[in-house]
């Protein structure tokens, strides 16, 4: 290759979860002691027949192959903000919306618009991944708010209130949390809100996992004056279980979703149709499916902690759920990754290493429940426990 590689990009570690994903290549396990695969957030169910009869019959129609536009069918909208009524009991207006390619662009859009290079993003820590790697791909500094395992990695209004520089752009926070499950509290997030709002900067919350809780969110959306300083990263792709079709929105004002089009315009012109009716039939005939589903998804994350606590471990459960656990390994002489590594050899489970959440993690993993059934979760827990308090088998 005879030409150079932007500095921003080569700054960026690999994707984790295909860096994972590598160390498999090649390998088998027995029948006596098969995989446990930790490592990604997928739901382990499929859509249900009625959403994949629906797709079916639309791809008889010509229209479906063609753009839409670029914000995303009014219908597909409409149907998006009336699911919002019901979840959050207040949402935005279609013109306050606009479909994406996925969470992750959402979060592309939402930066492009908001950043220039050597703007600053605060983030908490642990950190979704694809945030620190996409702002620094942007050339914008991520400024890390300590993780403090007392209270399960959740921000700090006061101290988060420290880091603010007149560089600052947002504070841009996941809840519930990815990598520790951890969901912000309601009144926290009016906090958030608020310091925000005094400083004239962003409150970004990507929600990915929002149908997974059994409680409301949060009242933001029910303020007045919320698209001031809100701005909503959506992703149906776990709420309905079609993560290949890349199913996500961004949520904000009106004004900020015009600058954002013309981004979007550039980036993909528009989320596909075919993904635009599955969110629409999703949204307006699945909500009873979804609740059970994340029923499920709470006896697994319940099973799951209760067997964690019950069996003799040397690693220790510092904070979960929604899809995830955030455990603490018993080698503080291993990275993240050693760690990682040693549990695939030895104990034949695969997750990802607390590092990639961002810096001073190395003695945390993190464990995502998607893809391990009920009837898994004991024998799961039980290879933690084949290592004595040293760490060693």
């Amino acid at each position: 290759m005879n030409f150079a590689i932007s500095d921003n990009i080569q700054q960026i570690h690999f994707p984790p979860i295909s860096e994972v994903k590598n160390w498999l290549t090649g390998r088998t396990f027995p029948a006596s002691k098969p995989l446990v695969d930790l490592c990604q957030a997928i739901p382990d169910y499929t859509p249900p027949q009625g959403l994949l009869s629906e797709l079916s019959n639309r791809l008889s129609d010509p229209l479906v192959c063609k753009y839409s536009p670029d914000e995303g069918l009014a219908d597909t909208r409409k149907a998006v903000c009336d699911w919002y009524e019901r979840r959050y009991q207040k949402g935005p207006q279609p013109a306050e919306l606009c479909l994406t390619i996925g969470a992750s662009q959402a979060f592309w859009l939402a930066m492009t618009v908001l950043c220039q290079a050597g703007d600053e993003v605060i983030l908490q820590l642990p950190a979704y991944f694809d945030h620190p790697m996409g702002l620094q791909a942007m050339g914008v500094t991520p400024v890390y708010a300590p993780y403090n395992p007392q209270n399960n990695g959740l921000p700090d209004p006061a101290q988060i209130a420290e880091l603010i520089t007149p560089r600052t752009r947002a504070i841009l926070l996941v809840t519930p949390s990815n990598p520790t499950g951890a969901t912000i509290p309601a009144q926290q997030l009016e906090e958030l809100w608020q310091l925000a709002s005094a400083h004239n900067i962003a409150l970004v919350l990507d929600e990915t996992y929002n149908a997974f809780i059994d409680t409301q969110p949060h009242q933001l959306f029910a303020k007045k004056d919320w698209d001031d300083t809100l701005i909503h990263i959506a992703s149906f792709g776990k709420t309905f279980a079609l993560t290949g079709f890349r199913a996500g929105a961004l949520v904000a004002s009106e004004r900020f979703i015009h600058q954002a089009l013309k981004a979007q315009d550039g980036m993909v012109v528009c989320q596909p149709r075919i993904t635009q009716y599955a969110i629409a039939y999703g949204c307006q005939n699945l909500d009873q499916w979804v609740a059970d589903n994340a029923q499920a998804m709470r006896r697994r994350h319940d099973l799951f902690c209760n067997a964690f606590f019950t069996m003799d471990t040397p690693f220790s459960l510092e904070a979960s759920g929604a899809f995830f656990a955030w455990i603490k390994h018993p080698w503080p002489h291993l990275t993240g990754r050693q760690a990682a590594k040693r549990l695939l050899d030895e104990a034949h489970i695969s997750c990802l290493p607390g590092e990639v959440f961002g810096p001073r993690l190395d003695p945390y993993l993190r464990l995502a429940f998607g893809n391990i059934r009920e009837d898994e979760i004991a024998g799961a827990v039980a290879r933690f426990s084949q290592f004595n308090s040293k760490g060693q088998r």
